[in-house]
């Protein structure tokens, strides 16, 4: 099958796809993968052709056709946009040369639509994997954008398309803003908690550590008093290396108005400092 045949085929699937939806609408993704599925089996042609009715639950793409295959997408919302697979794409379907995304939108007027797969990935979302975010009709992809093309980034190493990624997400930061997950290299690699937790719930000992760490590593704490953003980087800080959450480094402090900040020892500072 020619590339142009099948897009064809994708054109009529999606077509009784947006026929039933504005029926009754697909309410799960599951529902709605699988009845791309079927309907995918009755337009099919050449009755020779398989389909995995069921293929491994992480199974990129979720439709393997030949040399074809389909990312499936579903959203109850009015909008174009969804996250979508593991950077990583551990299970990846080797057969499949080219992918396209057939998406569903429940929201607003039920519709259906497919797209080229590599052209609807627009961004990098980060979660304990990072992964792509896809928009149909998307006016540049993330690929363009990081100067590279899909089939070229899917080979790469973790370690290599991360590079990519890490550019991509350093040209879009805003003043303030840092990344604060997988660093350049090796000896600046660290590891958060699942949980993020609260300062003001941390033990006396602990709080005395991260105040003295902070302190020795942010020194815009000794800013004068009126500065702005004098506190930024330690609440950054705390957040990103330590998984803890800071509401008012002010507070954190209290000799920071000296003009010299000096270490203070565990027993000079009170009950109500901590």
């Amino acid at each position: 099958m020619i590339q142009e045949e099948f897009e064809n085929i994708l054109d009529r699937v999606c077509a009784k796809l947006t026929s039933e939806a504005r029926n009754n609408i697909f309410n799960s993704s599951p529902q709605f993968e699988n009845r791309v599925r079927e309907v995918l089996r009755e337009t099919l042609d050449d009755s020779s052709i398989e389909i995995d009715f069921k293929p491994h639950p992480q199974a990129f793409p979720d439709i393997a056709v030949d040399d074809f295959g389909i990312e499936v997408k579903l959203t109850l919302n009015n909008t174009w946009r969804s996250v979508a697979n593991s950077v990583l794409e551990t299970n990846r379907i080797e057969s499949v040369k080219r992918i396209y995304l057939v998406f569903g939108k429940m929201g607003g007027i039920p519709e259906v639509r497919w797209g080229d797969y590599e052209q609807s990935v627009i961004h990098v979302r980060t979660s304990h994997v990072p992964r792509f975010e896809v928009e149909l009709f998307a006016s540049r992809s993330l690929f363009e954008l990081m100067g590279i093309s899909y089939d070229e980034f899917r080979t790469l190493s973790m370690e290599d398309k991360m590079r990519h990624i890490r550019s991509y997400a350093r040209a879009r930061l805003r003043k303030g803003e840092r990344l604060w997950w997988l660093e350049d290299s090796p000896d600046a690699e660290h590891a958060l908690p699942i949980q993020a937790r609260l300062y003001t719930s941390l033990g006396k000992d602990e709080k005395l550590r991260l105040r003295a760490e902070a302190a020795l590593l942010c020194p815009s704490i000794v800013k004068p008093s009126r500065s702005r953003n004098k506190y930024d980087d330690v609440v950054l800080y705390l957040l990103t290396y330590h998984g803890v959450i800071c509401h008012q480094a002010r507070g954190f402090f209290p000799l920071e108005a000296s003009p010299t900040l000096t270490m203070t020892t565990k027993e000079e500072f009170t009950s109500n400092d901590l």
